[in-house]
């Protein structure tokens, strides 16, 4: 059928032609956002989910909500070398101007208290200090977020802007994609400032969307964090779910599905989103016509797999060193095609080696976010099939 037609888009944070399946999260969010309107107390968000689970678009949907109501939105992407100082100053500076307050001598006062944020870099950060133009033309606060002190700091400016935006009858929401790579100090400092401000009843809340042991990361810097945020876990599509994700786009060009090709793409795809628009973007282009049938999706289903294995999965097994392949190729034979959380002494009588030597590969792999810790002694992939990608792509 006609490419150019086409309506599936597999890419990382595109959101799809139709977002199946996410509608629980959508409703919780759009009664966050009420009960906070309101004056009511409320938590905090964090979703986790594997890679390809849609987290990243789920969260870009989050923030169309919170802009449909008037908010002020900014959102960031974490890095584990990076401070936050910066990122979240320019974050904030994005959600003040959408706020649109009409008193500019408070704008004003606030955008100070960003830009002081923002200057008071570590010895390690002073290099950047040339670096960042925010277009803020006051002059940054003395004495309001620049302690120096990344808890303090965050507090008053987040506080800063909450007052601002309840000056309005609006809030403020800051998106953090990829939290677990949020630095340790700034992680604690994220958890201080959502606990003050839930405790002043501020109209701000933080968005957080990471891998599943996000929630680890964050309990290991505040115990109270597992009382702070609310955790969402994204997973895959259900059938009735991703049978609408393919069926609505096509349905929109006069094309439909036969039951049997339906059945054939949920298995290949396995209810992953991000597999579902692959998988059904190849078998578009390779039909001749509509009906699509389970033909189709047999001609189909090798080169998207070869698709995969390149842009998906070779791409990030080419970011690991011999000794981090060695390691995964050994999880994947023991955790078999699914994936499964497999124990590192397992892994280690694998290779016949002694866990601690294996530790430096095990915690890269952690830092470069292709496995996590699925729970004390145990280990997984983040991105779903991996595993059956190592099985058939043997070193």
């Amino acid at each position: 059928m006609d490419p150019v037609r086409n309506p599936y888009a597999p890419g990382a944070g595109q959101r799809p032609p139709e977002l199946a399946g996410r509608d629980d999260e959508l409703s919780a969010f759009d009664v966050v956002l009420e009960r906070i309107a309101r004056g009511r107390p409320e938590r905090s968000l964090v979703l986790t989910g594997l890679r390809g689970v849609g987290k990243t678009v789920l969260l870009n949907q989050l923030r169309s909500a919170a802009i449909s109501r008037g908010w002020g939105t900014g959102k960031i992407e974490a890095r584990p070398d990076q401070s936050l100082r910066r990122p979240v100053s320019s974050a904030l500076h994005m959600a003040l101007r959408e706020l649109r307050h009409p008193d500019q001598e408070s704008m004003d006062a606030v955008l100070g208290t960003v830009k002081a944020f923002a200057q008071r870099l570590t010895p390690a950060d002073a290099k950047l200090r040339d670096r960042w133009q925010p277009g803020i033309d006051v002059p940054a606060t003395t004495g309001r977020a620049d302690s120096g002190d990344m808890e303090i700091d965050l507090v008053e400016l987040l506080s800063d802007a909450a007052g601002l935006a309840a000056d309005v009858g609006r809030g403020v929401a800051l998106f953090i994609d990829e939290m677990q790579d949020v630095q340790a100090t700034d992680v604690s400092a994220i958890c201080a400032a959502c606990h003050e401000l839930s405790q002043q009843g501020a109209p701000l809340i933080v968005v957080g969307a990471g891998l599943p042991h996000l929630p680890a990361v964050l309990s290991a810097s505040k115990s109270y964090s597992e009382r702070l945020f609310r955790y969402l876990r994204i997973d895959r599509l259900d059938r009735p779910a991703a049978d609408r994700a393919l069926l609505a786009p096509a349905e929109r060009e006069d094309v439909t599905f036969e039951p049997e090709a339906l059945d054939a793409l949920y298995a290949a795809a396995d209810g992953y989103p991000y597999f579902v628009q692959a998988y059904g973007k190849v078998t578009w282009d390779v039909a001749a016509a509509s009906p699509i049938t389970a033909g189709d999706v047999a001609m189909a289903a090798p080169v998207a797999e070869a698709e995969l294995a390149v842009g998906f999965f070779g791409s990030r097994y080419d970011r690991a060193t011999p000794a981090e392949r060695e390691y995964m190729h050994a999880m994947a034979e023991l955790g078999g095609p699914t994936g499964a959380p497999v124990a590192t002494s397992e892994v280690a009588a694998t290779l016949a080696r002694k866990p601690a030597s294996l530790s430096p590969a095990r915690d890269s792999l952690i830092k470069k976010g292709l496995v996590y810790s699925a729970e004390r002694g145990q280990i997984a992939f983040t991105v779903p099939h991996f595993g059956r990608y190592l099985l058939r792509h043997p070193d």
